[in-house]
This record gives C-alpha cells, structure tokens and sequence, in this order.
C-alpha cells in the first residue's frame, strides 16, 4: 500500500483546473490548532515562517497532521535563500510561498531553488519526506507536483506582475494586504483606488497566463466576496486573529453593555 503524507500535486491540479480554495495561515507554533484547522474543513494550511511564531521544525509535524485530514500544507518560507525551500519541501510540503521578491529576476533565481539538477540547484536526498524516506526515490522525477506561490507586496513586484505571471513555476500571485498598501503609500486603505487598482492588476495577470489569484481577508464574507470576483487562493485570516476574534466576539456577547446598567440615585 502507497502510504504517504505528501499531496502529490492535488492542489495544483485543483488550482490548475480553476477550482477555488480557501485556507487559512498557521502561525502559532502550535500542531494542535494546526490540527484544528484542518478538521474544519479547510483546503490548506499556510505554514508561516515568515512571521510565525515556530521555525521549520514546524513543517516534520504540521505536514503529516494535516494530512490526516486530507489537508495539504504550503509554507511561507523565511527567505528565497536555496537551503530554506530546500528544507520545507524536504518536509514534505505542498508547496512554497514566496515573500518579499521584488521582480521577475528574482522570482526566476529563487525558483531553482525548487528544482533539482540540471533544471536547478535543490539538493538532492531521497531520506526525507518528499520520497517517503528513501521508498520513493522516483519522487525525484515529479517536481511538478510543488505548488509555487509568489508574493506581490511591494510596488516594485506590481511593476513587474506581467513578467513574475509568465514564469514557468509560478502558479499563484498572492497580495500580502497589508505589505502591498504600506509600499503603495495607503496603509491599511483597503478601499484606496490606488490599492484597488493593483489588485485588480494582479488578478488579470495571473488570468492572462492560466495562473491562480490570491489573497488574504479576514473573514469569510470578505472570502465569499472575492471568490465572486475570481480569486482562487484565499486565506481567511490565521489561526491566531481567528481565535482571538471568536473569542473577543463572544466575551462582547456574554458582558453587559454600559447601557444596560441603570442608573440609580439615593
């Protein structure tokens, strides 16, 4: 029997075929609140090194616990340096997502790095993960099943959102929200029409080239709002702001309001 935690390329053949995700980012070090969001039904799990609380020693648990639930898990590397995607997909993961990559050039050298020889310069082992310790050793040969996701978060990386669509190993263009609008001069200003304006650059070059969109919102009307609009790759906020929200939410519920306390004179 082919036991294995790996994905092998479900999720980019699901992107591929334009089908919706939805998932959610996983920064609390934790694999039991990673466990949880698999169970309720999330597409994937976003592992985030970037800005997370854990390290990469995150993705030997995360990857197979997820699995579980038939749920793939893609990581935010900490840098495009070669031995940090290197790690991660030794782990077993879905896929990478690329942060802070500023033009296609950079894109292109970071994406060796996902590739073996002579394509690139990922070091090759068959102990790990990926080739199921060393019983899959074909694993080698099926580097199209890695999702690659690319960040466009900085006014420079939108200049060049046509070219990063174009590569070859690119298949979703991600806007960090929050990253993009600071570098465009609008923090925050989600509804600033210079803001909006990228967004909707990004989306028509990632559907020019047959890639995915994508984005982070923070909650599911926000979701159900750009899947309407075609973004196929949304994450609904992380397993932290989720928490905190649902819990805030139902302490504002269950407390008295300063209106219903009535006021009394001697």
């Amino acid at each position: 029997m082919n036991r294995s935690a790996l994905d092998h390329g479900r999720l980019r053949a699901r992107l591929a075929s334009g089908e919706v995700t939805l998932g959610t980012f996983v920064g609390t070090a934790s694999a039991v609140t990673a466990e949880v969001c698999a169970a309720a039904g999330a597409d994937w799990l976003l592992l985030d090194l970037e800005h997370g609380a854990g390290g990469e020693e995150q993705a030997r648990t995360i990857v197979p616990i997820a699995a579980a639930y038939g749920v793939p898990t893609v990581v935010r590397v900490e840098s495009a340096a070669r031995i940090r995607i290197g790690r991660v997909l030794d782990l077993g993961a879905a896929g990478i997502m690329l942060p802070r990559l500023d033009t296609a050039a950079e894109v292109r050298d970071a994406l060796r790095h996902v590739s073996y020889p002579p394509a690139g310069d990922r070091g090759v082992a068959t102990y790990n993960r990926a080739c199921r310790f060393g019983l899959d050793s074909a694993a080698l040969d099926r580097q199209d099943e890695i999702l690659g996701v690319v960040q466009i978060e900085s006014a420079s990386a939108l200049g060049d959102v046509e070219a990063i669509a174009a590569l070859d190993g690119v298949d979703v263009l991600f806007v960090g929200p929050r990253d993009l609008s600071h570098d465009l001069g609008v923090p925050g200003e989600f509804t600033a029409p210079v803001y909006r304006e990228a967004l909707e650059r990004v989306r028509k070059a990632a559907a020019a080239r047959g890639k995915a969109c994508g984005l982070l919102v923070p909650d599911g009307t926000a979701a159900a709002a750009k899947r309407a609009e075609g973004w196929a790759f949304i994450a609904i906020g992380s397993d932290s702001t989720l928490l905190a929200g649902a819990l805030s939410a139902a302490l504002a519920e269950a407390r008295p309001q300063p209106q219903d306390h009535k006021e009394t004179h001697p």
